[in-house]
């Protein structure tokens, strides 16, 4: 089932110059520590003068939708997914 949600949430990856992308590693949300197996979408855009990149993310059994803020360099996690979602 996807859940709206709007929290603060801590991403830990690396960026790799020669792809030009950022490789997620882990997500860590509400205590707990998400491998990231697969990064499935990116992509970006502005809301007025700001720069919001949004990251599809899939770990062992959960589906995460991150979004950064160029501007105040905030990631907050918007919808998440259980691996049984309709």
């Amino acid at each position: 089932m996807i859940q709206k949600v709007d929290v603060p949430v801590t991403a830990l990856g690396v960026f790799d110059h020669q792809k030009r992308s950022l490789v997620f590693e882990k997500v860590l949300w509400e205590g707990r520590s998400y491998e990231i197996k697969k990064l499935g979408y990116h992509h970006n855009f502005r809301r007025g003068r700001t720069l919001y990149h949004v990251f599809s993310l899939v770990s062992e059994n959960l589906f995460f939708r991150l979004v950064l803020d160029t501007e105040s360099l905030t990631m907050r996690v918007m919808e998440i997914a259980d691996e049984n979602a309709d």
